[in-house]
């Protein structure tokens, strides 16, 4: 069984101070730490299981510069197979779409089972890459996948829905599938697995043509107009008071 997983290389903000940069088309990232994105650490998860599992061969794909290697080799380092890094280089401002053409350009001529990638991507929130890579190589999809099994000719995902529902689909292999976080908890690298992620060769691999449809045009802090404002006393007390301030602001 042959399972690709695309990694993405994002930056941790989670207890960073944030700044947007001249340009305002990016965020300050000279003092940020960089690892893989939050999904698709849930997503290596679920093909190193499979890899377990089935014997299966497990080969990670990023699209970025030389830094990107620090992912691949996060994920080589917990068990992955193989790496490939498409440099970025000459890709400029390339969306969602483009880098899922760029992945479906290297994913031509070459045969795998499953392809998993995180459902979202922390950095720009986008939910696009996993579903549109899945439309260019003619492959069906399951998006916001929580659990996966994987069998001879089948995987079997229990994906979320909105609403709070979940939902139970059998998909024909070979196929595409998103993972959602919270599923199985990403493991940890062993030191001796560190050590041996090193020495292992990085596939280089040049892009194809990633025609961009969007355009970044701003990021900015959004501006605080107003705070919220509580309301004390009981529960008929609150009840007027809430309704007191809704007709004062012409919201009844």
């Amino acid at each position: 069984m042959e399972i690709a997983v695309c990694l993405k290389r994002v930056p941790d903000t989670a207890e960073a101070d944030v700044k947007v940069d001249a340009s305002g088309k990016d965020i300050v990232r000279d003092k940020l730490a960089f690892t893989i994105n939050e999904a698709d650490n849930y997503a290596l998860e679920e093909a190193l299981l499979a890899k377990e599992k089935h014997n299966a061969n497990v080969t990670l794909v990023s699209v970025g510069a030389k830094e990107s290697e620090e992912v691949l080799r996060m994920g080589l380092a917990k068990g992955a197979t193989a790496a490939a890094r498409i440099d970025s280089a000459g890709l400029g401002e390339t969306d969602g779409i483009g880098i899922a053409r760029v992945l479906a350009g290297w994913f031509q001529g070459k045969t795998f089972d499953l392809i998993v990638t995180g459902a979202i991507a922390s950095d720009d929130g986008n939910s696009q890459v996993g579903p549109a890579l899945a439309e260019l190589l003619g492959l069906p999809h399951a998006a916001y996948v929580t659990k996966l099994d994987i069998q001879a000719g089948t995987a079997t995902v229990k994906r979320e829905l909105e609403g709070g529902f979940l939902e139970v689909k059998e998909l024909a292999t070979p196929c595409v599938v998103t993972i959602q976080t919270g599923g199985n908890a990403p493991r940890y690298a062993s030191i001796m697995g560190i050590k041996r992620a090193g020495a292992k060769p990085i596939e280089q691999a040049a892009p194809a043509k990633a025609e961009s449809k969007t355009q970044l045009i701003k990021v900015y802090v959004p501006e605080i107009v107003g705070a919220a404002q509580m309301v004390e006393g009981t529960v008929d007390e609150k009840a007027l008071k809430i309704a007191q301030l809704l007709k004062e602001k012409g919201a009844v």
